[in-house]
């Protein structure tokens, strides 16, 4: 008969044991990195296959290698649904070795992603999606929110507008958890400088016909027309903006998401004047130029913001598991915190304890026709805003592991 002792030290034994050759086993293992995103609906411009192509660059930089062997890339499209996004990243984590999960096409999708990450204590880094949310109440110790968000948009776009005198607004928004968190986070900015939110419509992600909701903004008499949408949706209702004679009736649009593909999409015809934001514009400097080339001779079009910030974030990511030693989740996370972001995508980011990588935010006018002197010079930059003025307070956000 074994003792309580004895049989205390041979359980101590065989779960040494166990775990030895479960790390053995992890050790020979290749890096896995999954891209879950939106290959061919409404975001599919704005982050989609580009996305891939730039994880691949900064795959292709690092050295294609990790602790001896290749790193792998595994992808699938989320189809813009949560218990899809919920289905794919429990497998991956779960069953295929998959280390650390990118992309997150919609806030929906993220949310569901980041449930399977905190259960499988795995990393995941968010650079579509956009809800403040991801950092906020549903924030989570194993997420990265990489690019933009709904309040720093709402706070460089939406405060510059007010500014202009904008100060009645009717927001035309997408009837999800994205364009929710862009209607409540601008309408507070809106309030808060003095001016008021006068009314909004829901419209089902994915619509072709935004004529009913175009009806009520313009029946509203706002001077600002928020659009609380994103990609193909925001495309279309500036579109049908124009044949409804929106703004050749005195008001104005506000793009509080958009990106350089819809202004490639719209033309500057149609676009010039918008006021909008980006973390990231391929005509800054000689690395946003030297990254925008690459990715230009891959995808024969320039990057959007996502796909510079999945760029970005693939390669930080990388550089901290080098420098960890290994793929384990908290180790690789703590030298991502403490190793600023130096890249294409940004010079000056950090990334916080509650998962926001803050960065400065770029106000963008776009130009006229005339202005233009090459194909993608659609920006003016009208200011930089610095990431502790776009980007929420960490103790504002409500994340409850922030200590």
């Amino acid at each position: 008969m074994i003792s309580h002792r004895g049989l205390a030290a041979t359980t101590l034994a065989i779960s040494l044991l166990l775990g030895a050759e479960a790390r053995a086993q992890q050790s020979t293992l290749p890096l896995k990195i999954g891209i879950l995103a939106d290959f061919a609906s409404v975001y599919s411009d704005i982050g989609g296959q580009g996305n891939v192509e730039a994880a691949r660059i900064a795959i292709e930089e690092f050295g294609g290698q990790m602790f001896g062997k290749p790193i792998e890339v595994v992808t699938a499209d989320a189809l813009n649904k949560a218990d899809v996004a919920a289905t794919i990243t429990r497998k991956w984590y779960e069953a295929e070795n998959v280390d650390m999960i990118i992309d997150m096409p919609t806030s929906a999708t993220a949310l569901a992603g980041m449930e399977m990450s905190k259960q499988f204590e795995k990393i995941m880094i968010v650079t579509d999606a956009a809800s403040s949310d991801i950092t906020g109440k549903s924030c989570s110790p194993y997420t990265a929110h990489w690019t933009y968000d709904t309040y720093g948009n709402a706070h460089t776009v939406g405060s510059a507008i007010v500014k202009q005198g904008g100060d009645s607004w009717y927001f035309i928004t997408a009837d999800y958890l994205f364009g929710h968190s862009i209607e409540r986070d601008t309408g507070d900015v809106v309030r808060a400088a003095g001016g008021k939110v006068v009314g909004s419509s829901k419209h089902p992600l994915n619509t072709a016909d935004f004529s009913s909701f175009l009806l009520q903004a313009q029946a509203s008499k706002a001077k600002i027309v928020g659009l609380a949408n994103g990609g193909g949706d925001t495309i279309n209702a500036i579109k049908q903006a124009s044949e409804f004679g929106i703004v050749a009736g005195g008001q104005k649009l506000a793009g509080i998401v958009m990106f350089i593909s819809d202004i490639h999409s719209l033309g500057l015809k149609m676009a010039q004047g918008l006021i909008i934001t980006e973390a990231y514009y391929w005509d800054l400097n000689d690395r946003t130029r030297a990254f925008g080339k690459k990715f230009h001779d891959k995808m024969k079009r320039m990057p959007t913001m996502n796909q510079a910030a999945t760029y970005s974030a693939m390669l930080h990511y990388l550089n901290a598991v080098k420098a960890a030693g290994t793929r384990a989740t908290k180790p690789v996370l703590a030298k991502m915190r403490e190793t600023p972001v130096r890249d294409a995508f940004t010079d000056n980011g950090v990334l916080r304890e509650d998962g926001r990588m803050v960065h400065s935010m770029f106000l963008l006018e776009v130009k006229k026709p005339e202005e233009s002197k090459a194909p993608w010079d659609y920006y003016k930059v009208l200011a930089e805003v610095p990431g502790d003025q776009a980007f929420r307070p960490m103790k504002d956000g409500g994340c409850q592991y922030v200590k």
